[in-house]
Protein backbone atom coordinates (compact mmCIF):
# COMPACT_ATOMS: atom_id res chain seq x y z
CA UNK A 1 0.00 0.00 0.00
CA UNK A 2 1.15 3.54 -0.65
CA UNK A 3 2.84 5.06 2.37
CA UNK A 4 3.25 1.72 4.12
CA UNK A 5 6.62 0.72 5.52
CA UNK A 6 7.93 -2.80 5.62
CA UNK A 7 9.25 -4.13 8.92
CA UNK A 8 13.02 -3.78 9.28
CA UNK A 9 14.95 -6.82 10.42
CA UNK A 10 16.53 -6.50 13.84
CA UNK A 11 20.16 -5.45 13.76
CA UNK A 12 20.73 -6.95 17.23
CA UNK A 13 22.07 -10.32 16.20
CA UNK A 14 23.23 -13.15 18.44
CA UNK A 15 26.81 -12.44 17.37
CA UNK A 16 26.55 -8.81 18.43
CA UNK A 17 24.97 -9.86 21.71
CA UNK A 18 27.86 -12.22 22.44
CA UNK A 19 30.43 -9.59 21.47
CA UNK A 20 28.74 -7.02 23.70
CA UNK A 21 28.47 -9.45 26.59
CA UNK A 22 32.09 -10.46 26.23
CA UNK A 23 33.22 -6.85 26.14
CA UNK A 24 31.21 -6.04 29.25
CA UNK A 25 32.59 -9.08 31.06
CA UNK A 26 36.15 -8.17 30.09
CA UNK A 27 35.64 -4.60 31.28
CA UNK A 28 34.22 -5.82 34.59
CA UNK A 29 37.12 -8.23 35.05
CA UNK A 30 39.60 -5.44 34.31
CA UNK A 31 37.90 -3.12 36.77
CA UNK A 32 37.54 -5.63 39.60
CA UNK A 33 40.93 -7.24 39.02
CA UNK A 34 43.17 -4.25 38.41
CA UNK A 35 41.36 -1.11 39.54
CA UNK A 36 38.99 -1.99 42.39
CA UNK A 37 41.50 -4.44 43.87
CA UNK A 38 43.98 -1.58 44.34
CA UNK A 39 41.57 1.17 45.47
CA UNK A 40 42.26 1.29 49.21
CA UNK A 41 39.57 2.51 51.60
CA UNK A 42 40.85 4.23 54.76
CA UNK A 43 38.03 3.67 57.27
CA UNK A 44 37.94 6.01 60.26
CA UNK A 45 36.24 4.19 63.14
CA UNK A 46 35.79 5.75 66.59
CA UNK A 47 35.37 3.12 69.30
CA UNK A 48 33.91 4.14 72.67
CA UNK A 49 35.14 2.08 75.61
CA UNK A 50 33.87 2.22 79.17
CA UNK A 51 36.41 3.25 81.80
CA UNK A 52 38.99 4.14 79.18
CA UNK A 53 41.94 5.76 80.99
CA UNK A 54 42.47 9.41 80.10
CA UNK A 55 45.93 8.54 78.78
CA UNK A 56 44.27 6.54 75.98
CA UNK A 57 41.66 9.11 74.97
CA UNK A 58 42.27 9.64 71.25
CA UNK A 59 44.67 6.69 71.05
CA UNK A 60 44.89 5.65 67.39
CA UNK A 61 45.18 2.04 66.28
CA UNK A 62 45.58 1.01 62.64
CA UNK A 63 44.36 -2.48 61.80
CA UNK A 64 45.58 -4.37 58.74
CA UNK A 65 44.53 -7.88 57.81
CA UNK A 66 44.71 -10.61 55.16
CA UNK A 67 47.70 -9.39 53.20
CA UNK A 68 48.15 -12.66 51.26
CA UNK A 69 51.39 -11.38 49.80
CA UNK A 70 52.30 -14.51 47.88
CA UNK A 71 49.12 -14.80 45.83
CA UNK A 72 47.67 -11.67 44.23
CA UNK A 73 49.01 -8.93 46.52
CA UNK A 74 52.04 -7.53 44.77
CA UNK A 75 54.93 -6.29 46.95
CA UNK A 76 54.67 -2.81 45.40
CA UNK A 77 51.00 -2.62 46.42
CA UNK A 78 51.69 -3.67 50.00
CA UNK A 79 54.56 -1.16 50.18
CA UNK A 80 52.08 1.52 49.12
CA UNK A 81 49.74 0.38 51.92
CA UNK A 82 52.55 0.74 54.46
CA UNK A 83 53.35 4.25 53.22
CA UNK A 84 49.71 5.19 53.69
CA UNK A 85 49.76 3.79 57.24
CA UNK A 86 52.96 5.66 58.08
CA UNK A 87 51.38 8.89 56.84
CA UNK A 88 48.52 8.34 59.31
CA UNK A 89 50.99 8.31 62.27
CA UNK A 90 49.11 5.78 64.44
CA UNK A 91 50.13 4.92 68.00
CA UNK A 92 49.80 1.18 67.38
CA UNK A 93 49.46 -1.13 64.36
CA UNK A 94 47.68 -4.48 64.76
CA UNK A 95 47.85 -7.15 62.05
CA UNK A 96 45.14 -9.80 62.27
CA UNK A 97 46.56 -12.67 60.23
CA UNK A 98 46.92 -14.28 56.80
CA UNK A 99 50.23 -12.75 55.78
CA UNK A 100 50.66 -15.40 53.07
CA UNK A 101 48.47 -17.87 51.20
CA UNK A 102 48.31 -21.64 51.36
CA UNK A 103 48.67 -23.36 48.02
CA UNK A 104 49.99 -20.44 45.97
CA UNK A 105 53.43 -19.43 44.73
CA UNK A 106 55.48 -19.01 47.89
CA UNK A 107 58.67 -17.40 46.62
CA UNK A 108 59.16 -13.82 45.47
CA UNK A 109 62.54 -13.10 43.86
CA UNK A 110 64.00 -16.20 45.51
CA UNK A 111 62.75 -15.33 48.99
CA UNK A 112 59.83 -16.96 50.79
CA UNK A 113 56.84 -14.61 50.81
CA UNK A 114 56.58 -14.75 54.61
CA UNK A 115 60.01 -13.15 54.89
CA UNK A 116 59.30 -10.60 52.15
CA UNK A 117 56.03 -9.69 53.86
CA UNK A 118 57.79 -9.32 57.22
CA UNK A 119 60.43 -7.08 55.65
CA UNK A 120 57.77 -4.73 54.30
CA UNK A 121 55.93 -4.69 57.64
CA UNK A 122 59.22 -3.76 59.33
CA UNK A 123 59.13 -0.41 57.51
CA UNK A 124 56.16 0.68 59.65
CA UNK A 125 57.10 3.71 61.73
CA UNK A 126 54.45 3.38 64.46
CA UNK A 127 55.92 3.00 67.97
CA UNK A 128 54.32 -0.43 68.44
CA UNK A 129 53.05 -3.26 66.25
CA UNK A 130 51.75 -6.76 67.01
CA UNK A 131 50.24 -9.63 65.05
CA UNK A 132 48.28 -12.86 65.25
CA UNK A 133 48.27 -15.76 62.81
CA UNK A 134 45.54 -16.59 60.30
CA UNK A 135 44.43 -19.92 58.91
CA UNK A 136 46.64 -19.61 55.82
CA UNK A 137 49.71 -18.88 57.95
CA UNK A 138 49.07 -22.01 60.00
CA UNK A 139 48.43 -24.11 56.88
CA UNK A 140 51.71 -23.04 55.29
CA UNK A 141 54.05 -23.12 58.30
CA UNK A 142 53.17 -21.31 61.53
CA UNK A 143 56.66 -21.45 63.12
CA UNK A 144 58.23 -20.03 59.96
CA UNK A 145 55.72 -17.16 59.79
CA UNK A 146 56.21 -16.39 63.48
CA UNK A 147 60.00 -16.40 63.06
CA UNK A 148 59.86 -14.22 59.95
CA UNK A 149 57.74 -11.61 61.71
CA UNK A 150 59.27 -11.66 65.19
CA UNK A 151 62.85 -11.54 63.92
CA UNK A 152 61.97 -8.30 62.15
CA UNK A 153 60.32 -6.60 65.10
CA UNK A 154 56.70 -7.77 64.83
CA UNK A 155 55.81 -9.93 67.87
CA UNK A 156 53.14 -12.57 67.25
CA UNK A 157 50.69 -13.19 70.09
CA UNK A 158 49.78 -16.87 70.31
CA UNK A 159 47.46 -17.40 73.29
CA UNK A 160 49.08 -14.66 75.32
CA UNK A 161 48.59 -11.09 76.45
CA UNK A 162 50.72 -8.07 77.29
CA UNK A 163 50.17 -4.56 78.61
CA UNK A 164 50.33 -1.42 76.49
CA UNK A 165 51.39 1.34 78.86
CA UNK A 166 50.97 5.07 78.46
CA UNK A 167 51.48 7.82 81.03
CA UNK A 168 51.02 5.48 83.97
CA UNK A 169 47.90 3.77 82.58
CA UNK A 170 47.51 0.60 80.57
CA UNK A 171 45.33 -1.40 78.27
CA UNK A 172 45.74 -5.11 77.65
CA UNK A 173 46.43 -6.53 74.22
CA UNK A 174 45.58 -10.21 73.70
CA UNK A 175 45.97 -12.64 70.84
CA UNK A 176 44.74 -16.19 70.28
CA UNK A 177 46.06 -18.92 68.04
CA UNK A 178 44.08 -19.23 64.82
CA UNK A 179 40.54 -20.34 65.77
CA UNK A 180 39.91 -22.14 62.49
CA UNK A 181 42.95 -24.36 62.19
CA UNK A 182 44.80 -24.40 65.48
CA UNK A 183 44.26 -24.33 69.26
CA UNK A 184 43.00 -20.99 70.58
CA UNK A 185 43.03 -20.77 74.38
CA UNK A 186 41.16 -17.87 75.92
CA UNK A 187 42.21 -18.94 79.41
CA UNK A 188 45.80 -18.17 78.43
CA UNK A 189 45.06 -15.24 76.13
CA UNK A 190 43.00 -13.03 78.47
CA UNK A 191 44.35 -11.67 81.77
CA UNK A 192 42.41 -12.76 84.85
CA UNK A 193 42.17 -9.35 86.50
CA UNK A 194 42.99 -6.69 83.94
CA UNK A 195 43.45 -3.17 85.29
CA UNK A 196 42.47 -1.57 82.00
CA UNK A 197 40.54 -2.18 78.78
CA UNK A 198 41.11 -5.47 76.93
CA UNK A 199 41.61 -5.72 73.16
CA UNK A 200 41.61 -9.21 71.65
CA UNK A 201 42.95 -10.16 68.22
CA UNK A 202 41.47 -13.31 66.65
CA UNK A 203 41.65 -13.94 62.91
CA UNK A 204 38.18 -15.44 62.35
CA UNK A 205 35.33 -13.05 63.26
CA UNK A 206 32.68 -15.70 64.00
CA UNK A 207 34.89 -16.77 66.91
CA UNK A 208 33.28 -13.79 68.67
CA UNK A 209 30.38 -16.08 69.60
CA UNK A 210 32.82 -18.28 71.50
CA UNK A 211 34.47 -15.30 73.18
CA UNK A 212 31.27 -13.78 74.54
CA UNK A 213 30.18 -17.10 76.08
CA UNK A 214 33.56 -17.83 77.66
CA UNK A 215 33.97 -17.05 81.40
CA UNK A 216 36.59 -14.42 80.52
CA UNK A 217 34.51 -13.03 77.67
CA UNK A 218 32.95 -10.21 79.73
CA UNK A 219 36.46 -8.81 80.24
CA UNK A 220 36.95 -8.14 76.52
CA UNK A 221 36.09 -4.63 75.33
CA UNK A 222 37.09 -4.91 71.67
CA UNK A 223 37.82 -7.83 69.37
CA UNK A 224 39.58 -7.30 66.03
CA UNK A 225 39.33 -9.81 63.17
CA UNK A 226 39.69 -10.20 59.41
CA UNK A 227 39.45 -13.46 57.41
CA UNK A 228 36.26 -12.93 55.38
CA UNK A 229 37.61 -10.17 53.10
CA UNK A 230 34.14 -8.65 53.41
CA UNK A 231 33.10 -11.22 50.82
CA UNK A 232 35.64 -9.86 48.29
CA UNK A 233 32.94 -9.67 45.59
CA UNK A 234 29.67 -8.08 46.71
CA UNK A 235 26.74 -7.77 44.33
CA UNK A 236 24.16 -5.00 44.70
CA UNK A 237 21.14 -6.15 46.73
CA UNK A 238 22.69 -9.62 47.15
CA UNK A 239 25.80 -8.96 49.19
CA UNK A 240 28.84 -11.25 49.21
CA UNK A 241 28.88 -14.18 46.81
CA UNK A 242 31.05 -16.46 48.96
CA UNK A 243 32.09 -16.33 52.60
CA UNK A 244 34.55 -18.68 54.33
CA UNK A 245 33.83 -20.83 57.37
CA UNK A 246 34.00 -18.76 60.56
CA UNK A 247 33.53 -15.65 58.44
CA UNK A 248 29.91 -16.05 57.40
CA UNK A 249 28.12 -14.39 60.29
CA UNK A 250 30.23 -11.26 60.75
CA UNK A 251 31.94 -10.59 57.39
CA UNK A 252 32.89 -6.93 57.79
CA UNK A 253 32.44 -3.82 59.88
CA UNK A 254 31.30 -3.16 63.43
CA UNK A 255 29.19 -5.37 65.71
CA UNK A 256 28.09 -4.96 69.32
CA UNK A 257 27.80 -7.83 71.83
CA UNK A 258 26.69 -6.33 75.13
CA UNK A 259 30.03 -5.05 76.47
CA UNK A 260 32.26 -6.43 73.73
CA UNK A 261 32.55 -4.78 70.34
CA UNK A 262 33.81 -6.56 67.24
CA UNK A 263 35.42 -4.90 64.26
CA UNK A 264 36.09 -6.94 61.10
CA UNK A 265 38.56 -5.55 58.58
CA UNK A 266 37.99 -6.38 54.88
CA UNK A 267 41.67 -7.13 54.36
CA UNK A 268 44.25 -6.06 51.81
CA UNK A 269 44.61 -9.08 49.54
CA UNK A 270 42.45 -11.59 47.75
CA UNK A 271 42.17 -15.38 47.63
CA UNK A 272 40.92 -17.66 44.88
CA UNK A 273 40.60 -14.99 42.20
CA UNK A 274 42.30 -11.58 42.01
CA UNK A 275 39.02 -9.67 42.10
CA UNK A 276 37.28 -7.22 44.39
CA UNK A 277 33.93 -5.65 43.61
CA UNK A 278 32.02 -3.27 45.89
CA UNK A 279 34.42 -4.42 48.60
CA UNK A 280 37.66 -2.40 48.55
CA UNK A 281 40.76 -3.32 50.52
CA UNK A 282 40.76 -1.63 53.90
CA UNK A 283 43.01 0.24 56.28
CA UNK A 284 41.09 0.71 59.53
CA UNK A 285 41.93 3.65 61.78
CA UNK A 286 40.41 3.06 65.21
CA UNK A 287 40.32 6.01 67.59
CA UNK A 288 39.61 5.10 71.20
CA UNK A 289 37.13 7.31 73.01
CA UNK A 290 35.57 7.20 76.48
CA UNK A 291 32.06 5.77 76.59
Amino acid sequence: MPGSQSAQPSRFTRRKFLIGSGTAAAALALYSGEIARHEVDVVQRPIAIANLPAAFHGYRIVQLSDIHLDEYTEPFFFERIIRKVNALSPDLVLLTGDFITHGSITFIAGKHAAHRCAEIIATLTAPLRYAVLGNHDVAVNAPMVIQALSSRGTPVLVNRYLPIERNGSRLWLCGVDDPGTSAPDLDLAIPKKPDGPVILMAHEPDYADTVVTHPSGPLVDLMLSGHAHGGQVRLPFLGPLILPPLGEKYPEGHYQFNRMQLYVNRGIGTVGLPFRLNCPPEITVITLQPA
